[in-house]
């Protein structure tokens, strides 16, 4: 036992791109948002000429595992944003690779060039050609910035880049949840008792916020809770993904003490049952 707990402890020195990857490949999350993004991709169909190629950034993309998806049905100009240059460099030889010319990436930290409105218009006209883009995808990015900011990101995006009849996605852990099986409990729970902390992001009120709101009084927006679950039959990985959740040790330093009761509680709770890592999600769709 007290090798697996050490195990544990040590899976939190993983880098967090490494983290990432392992929720992704092993979590039905981008399923989820892969699934939500054909059916806005169906309704932009209907909306626009068949004829003209669509366009779409996603921001805070990662290495984009919807890339399939988007890189087939944007083929006016795809753009991927992060703040970190290593997911963009696995998707940039992947473009090398297979020939690609209609997708570029783009190292940025939104919050500086998407959050002022004369530097969203400088971005909009250097970086995406003075061309408005039909899709605008904010998938796990929102967490970088601050709830109090998203009115004035969500606006800048619809005046600025949005096309006339285009659509914004977002997708977000969801802040509350009795289930103790899920992440936002797990993160609620342990950084509350240890920080104080909680997960004070809720999207869904958000959509609720935009209604009220006059610049988005003709967009139709849309708000719903998905369920995901994720699950590694190695219990390093796991504890990786638990640490990501956690914030640790980019925002929080557990003691060691403090890492020894979560990595056993870890084991016990869901280990040792082979119960899965619940994920209530909030989808929010906005329709221009």
């Amino acid at each position: 036992m007290k090798k697996i707990i050490e195990m544990g402890i040590e899976a939190g020195d993983a880098d967090m791109y490494d983290e990432d990857s392992i929720w992704i490949e092993n979590s039905s999350d981008k399923i989820d948002i892969g699934d939500v993004l054909m059916e806005v991709i169906r309704n932009l169909q209907k909306e626009l000429p068949l004829s003209r190629e669509l366009r779409a950034i996603s921001i805070g993309s990662g290495s984009e595992p919807q890339f399939k998806i988007l890189e087939a049905a944007f083929k006016g100009g795809l753009y991927l944003l992060d703040i970190d240059p290593v997911p963009l460099n696995v998707v940039k030889e992947r473009i090398r690779r297979e020939w690609i010319k209609h997708v570029k990436t783009i190292t940025a930290n939104y919050n500086k060039v998407l959050m002022d409105p004369e530097k969203a218009q400088q971005f909009f006209k250097k970086r995406l050609g003075g061309k408005r883009l039909d899709l605008i995808t904010l998938d796990h990015s929102l967490y970088y910035c601050a709830e109090s900011a998203w009115e004035g990101l969500f606006s800048n995006l619809y005046r600025t880049i949005l096309g006339r009849r285009g659509a914004i996605h977002a997708v977000l852990m969801a802040s509350k949840s009795d289930d103790q099986y899920s992440t936002t409990w797990f993160y609620n729970h342990f950084a509350g008792k240890y920080f104080g902390a909680k997960n004070d992001q809720d999207l869904a009120a958000f959509a609720t916020t935009l209604r009220k709101i006059k610049l988005f009084q003709k967009a139709r927006i849309i708000s719903r809770k998905h369920r995901v679950k994720f699950f590694i039959d190695d219990f390093g990985k796991f504890m990786a993904v638990i640490w990501m959740i956690l914030l640790y040790p980019n925002v929080h330093r557990y003691t060691q003490k403090q890492k020894e009761e979560i990595t056993e509680y870890v084991y016990q709770k869901f280990w040792a049952k082979k119960k899965p890592l619940i994920q209530l999600q909030d989808h929010l769709i906005l329709y221009k």
